[in-house]
């Protein structure tokens, strides 16, 4: 049984930051300036190394090739959080899209490096020193604009608003997830959780935007086990487009 548990948290591992990663590289050449062009670029290149290291362990694991298992399953077979599929909409939206995981992405990588799978720990604790880069421009950016103008502020409460419950998504728990526990595997989804709203609270309370009350609100599950927003699809379908044509090719 713990050879599925170790799959299940690989695969939405590998699959949040391909899914991300995508949705980031979709502001090449459309950043509000120079910089976050060059910055989003930079993490969506990132993420797509992250999400190959963790589908070449689970090849290791005797799943498919990374490229077939990336590029040939359907919307129902990705384990992604939903908040990593939905469009990146205005800047404001990917900002605080960007904030809110790569924080939680950090904690999970700082736990794992200390996972009892060695494969795992190996992984982790190369990939949490990128990204801790991730989350200092993105609680940089946010303490700026978040501080700024009377625009700036309404736009990224709102992006927050609207973001808070897809981001509760990340914490899915797993159907493994007292097995990945007592293994010494993974710490938890609820002890992850509960130190993601301590930093995110600690960065949003030098700004002038307001954490709502997070016990309030309905999180967004399903998107570990196949239930997806009508966005992912065709992502999916303009992602496998260059390897279905050259399933040779390599990324």
């Amino acid at each position: 049984m713990q050879d599925l548990a170790i799959k299940d948290l690989l695969y939405k591992l590998a699959d949040d930051q391909l899914i991300l990663g995508h949705r980031n590289s979709e502001w090449t050449g459309m950043g509000p300036m120079l910089e976050e062009d060059i910055a989003f670029s930079s993490m969506a290149q990132d993420k797509l190394g992250h999400s190959l290291a963790f589908y070449s362990l689970l090849h290791e694991l005797g799943e498919g090739e990374p490229d077939t298992v990336a590029f040939m399953r359907n919307a129902d077979q990705f384990h992604n959080c939903q908040l990593t599929e939905l469009p990146i909409g205005e800047y404001d939206f990917s900002l605080i899209r960007h904030f809110l995981f790569d924080n939680a992405e950090s904690l999970r990588f700082e736990s794992l490096s200390q996972s009892s799978h060695e494969g795992i720990a190996r992984i982790a604790t190369k990939l949490k020193g990128e990204v801790k880069y991730h989350v200092l421009h993105g609680n940089t950016m946010v303490k700026q604009l978040g501080s700024a103008t009377e625009e700036s502020i309404s736009r990224l409460q709102q992006a927050l608003d609207y973001a808070l419950p897809y981001a509760l998504g990340i914490f899915e728990p797993s159907k493994y997830e007292q097995e990945l526990i007592d293994a010494g595997v993974y710490v938890g989804e609820t002890s992850i959780q509960a130190e993601w709203e301590n930093r995110i609270s600690a960065v949003l309370a030098k700004t002038s935007l307001k954490l709502p009350d997070l016990a309030s609100l309905t999180p967004v599950y399903g998107g570990r086990y196949g239930q997806h927003t009508e966005h992912l699809q065709p992502l999916l379908d303009e992602m496998a487009e260059v390897f279905k044509l050259d399933p040779t090719a390599e990324w």
